[in-house]
């Protein structure tokens, strides 16, 4: 009996730490609205601070960027249309828009609490806030850069219908999942300079493993084509291709769409699970190693 009770009682005491868990980044962004909305301007703006044309830079690096992929495959390897009338370089932005938001995100976010060490510190400053308003500020610039690219493609002949609206979707999940990986990259890269330097080494590498330039779909290899459903960033860049150019909803495709929007759920959960974790566990440790 006493077993029985003893056992209860760890049970209900794990239950509420998991749910303690689970509330505490929400508790935190109790009554900061006003203030994530603020400092995520506030840092777009010191961003491009001292910069002629200001937070227009946003648009020119990828512009560029977009150039020299566009002249590298279409002029100097004469690549040909995707899917027989869709232009190469319309089949690349569209796959570099979420491509921006993703890089800068993993980029800025992992190192955004050690960026910002000066709000650890303060008590009535909850830490998780950082990389929201972060996150925040670099969705501004994928919001401004896709009206851009939208007011291109119609411009280029595509009108706009249902399968449009499908973006809503595809960029809030988009904003969760990469939101929520800061939770476990910023304070670990907090602890370890290593890891920052090697999610910077590895960015510019991810580019090519993610179909943001290539059609993932079809790869002749096999093995290659089914690793790459398991990319979060593949999956996004295709899911603005169905919805902006190929005009398929989520669960269509060319390759086993159930699979890749199974596999992209189990990820989802899986890093808002390792997020909450590794926030909680190392939070209360972040004032004394910054």
């Amino acid at each position: 009996m006493n077993n029985e009770i003893y056992s209860s009682g760890n049970k209900e005491k794990l239950l509420h730490r998991i749910k303690e868990s689970f509330l505490q980044i929400p508790r935190e962004h109790k009554c900061f609205g006003k203030q994530i909305f603020m400092l995520a301007k506030n840092d777009l703006i010191k961003t491009y601070k001292g910069a002629v044309i200001g937070p227009f830079w946003a648009v020119m690096k990828p512009l560029f960027q977009l150039f020299v992929y566009w002249f590298a495959f279409t002029v100097a390897m004469n690549r040909s249309p995707i899917d027989g009338d869709i232009p190469f370089f319309v089949f690349a932005m569209v796959g570099f828009l979420p491509w921006c938001f993703m890089s800068d995100c993993v980029s800025r976010g992992s190192k955004c609490i050690r960026d910002n060490r000066q709000f650890v510190n303060k008590i009535s400053f909850p830490v998780s806030t950082i990389t929201t308003y972060t996150t925040m500020s670099k969705f501004y610039v994928h919001i401004f850069l896709f009206v851009c690219a939208y007011i291109y493609l119609l411009c280029a002949g595509f009108t706009p219908n249902l399968y449009h609206i499908q973006i809503i979707g595809y960029s809030g999940l988009m904003f969760i999942f990469f939101w929520a990986l800061t939770w476990s990259l910023a304070p670990m890269c907090a602890f370890s300079k290593d890891l920052e330097s090697f999610i910077t080494t590895i960015m510019s590498g991810l580019f090519w493993l993610s179909g943001v330039c290539f059609d993932s779909y079809h790869i002749k290899t096999d093995f290659i084509r089914k690793a790459l459903l398991f990319n979060p960033m593949t999956y996004f860049s295709n899911g603005y291709r169905k919805a902006l150019i190929y005009d398929q909803w989520f669960y269509q495709g060319y390759y086993r769409p159930e699979y890749e929007n199974l596999i992209f759920i189990c990820e989802f959960v899986l890093v808002i699970l390792l997020g909450v974790f590794n926030y909680n566990r190392l939070r209360k440790r972040l004032p004394d190693v910054l």
